[in-house]
């Protein structure tokens, strides 16, 4: 690494003002951040000084990602197996998988990072470290069988539209993973709904065995088909048709304690997501209109991404409400209006991302109420310690 440092030394005056590569300043020092800790500090005002920073923030997210993640890439494969009838053993199944998840994290990072280069380039500011989380979290909130094409368009709308038009990273108003899901589901929605694009390139009729339809939990229970819902254990374990970093509930729990644990992820948010859900499954259940409104709250809480979407996603820093109590209220309509939606709606069935992109909307005028109240609060105290 000192050799490393020492070249990066070497070469670094080229890419300072003055230099012959000036223009390409901003590519340079986000490699060199990359690489080693950024040497900058601030000169003006006030600040908290702590060892946190964005990298190791977004190296921490990243890290509570690799369970789901390492999951994904296994599950592919056994659900591609298993659609054959076969059973090759643990190798086979991981490559298969391997063959089918890289190519969409490398999309997706080349696609989100040329992006974010060409902006940065162009406004001469620094590459900010976070696109590496949302260019993770875009394949695992992707089907297996996603085109690769559709994977790129998807970041680079992420990208342009989601933080770029707000003014880039720590700017944006939605989830910018999020916004590359739901562009793919409105503009194709073929490419993401279905009982076909779960089982890495198989269609009806092609060597799928008798039985294996493909289809999700969350289909089968849109089609009234519950009794196709799988028991609780493969529900919890993941052995289930589903996007890449989706299905793993115990992979998604140990990402959610590292977050917590690191103080990156908030519990609040987390807790209260829970909560909204299982108040509105409970309020479904006291009328029972239909065999959907019946499900326990554990099954819908285990079915779909609902459980992804409240760690992964409605806790993002930036787009989620920031008071204590707003992210009370925040977590709870997240998870209240994403069991209402695929139940209310089943041409929507994964309501979890319209419920956190709507909650991302609000989350500033849930803060600002929030804010105004405690502002009310004191003002009134205030006002009672003169009296007194």
């Amino acid at each position: 690494m000192k050799a490393l440092r020492k070249q990066l030394d070497k070469i670094k005056p080229n890419f300072q003002k003055g230099g012959k590569f000036e223009k390409l300043h901003s590519t340079f020092d986000a490699f060199e951040t990359f690489l080693f800790v950024p040497d900058k500090t601030t000169r003006t005002g006030s600040h908290i000084r702590d060892s946190i920073d964005l990298k190791r923030t977004m190296s921490a997210v990243i890290i509570a990602m690799i369970p789901a993640l390492l999951f994904g890439i296994w599950n592919t494969g056994y659900q591609h197996y298993l659609s054959l009838g076969q059973d090759p053993g643990f190798l086979p199944i991981v490559g298969y998988g391997l063959l089918k998840v890289l190519p969409i994290i490398v999309v997706s990072y080349a696609a989100g990072l040329g992006v974010e280069f060409i902006f940065a380039q162009y406004r001469g500011h620094e590459v900010n470290e976070g696109y590496l989380v949302s260019g993770m979290l875009i394949p695992l909130v992707m089907p297996v069988d996603v085109p690769l094409w559709m994977v790129a368009v998807a970041s680079i709308f992420a990208v342009v539209i989601g933080k770029e038009a707000f003014g880039g990273t720590g700017m944006n108003v939605f989830n910018p993973a999020l916004l590359a899901r739901a562009f793919i589901f409105f503009a194709y929605p073929a490419k993401i709904t279905g009982d076909t694009i779960w089982t890495g390139g198989l269609s009806t009729g092609e060597g799928v065995v008798d039985g294996f339809s493909g289809a999700t939990p969350l289909g089968n229970a849109a089609a009234g088909a519950m009794d196709k819902i799988p028991s609780m254990y493969d529900l919890f374990f993941g052995f289930i048709p589903g996007s890449i970093g989706e299905t793993s509930k115990i992979a998604i729990i140990l990402g959610a304690l590292i977050l917590i644990v690191t103080g990156i992820g908030s519990w609040r948010i987390m807790l209260s997501g829970l909560l909204g859900g299982i108040s509105m499954t409970l309020i479904f259940n006291a009328f029972a209109a239909n065999e959907y409104m019946t499900l326990s709250p554990l099954t819908q809480i285990m079915m779909g991404s609902f459980l992804f979407g409240m760690v992964f996603m409605a806790t993002d820093p930036v787009t989620a409400a920031q008071t204590d109590k707003g992210k009370w209220i925040y977590g709870f309509l997240a998870g209240f209006f994403a069991i209402m939606i695929r139940v209310f709606n089943p041409a929507y069935p994964e309501g979890t991302m319209l419920a956190i992109l709507l909650m991302n909307a609000f989350a500033p005028l849930i803060d600002h109420y929030v804010v105004e109240a405690n502002i009310r609060k004191r003002i009134k105290r205030a006002v009672n310690v003169v009296k007194s």
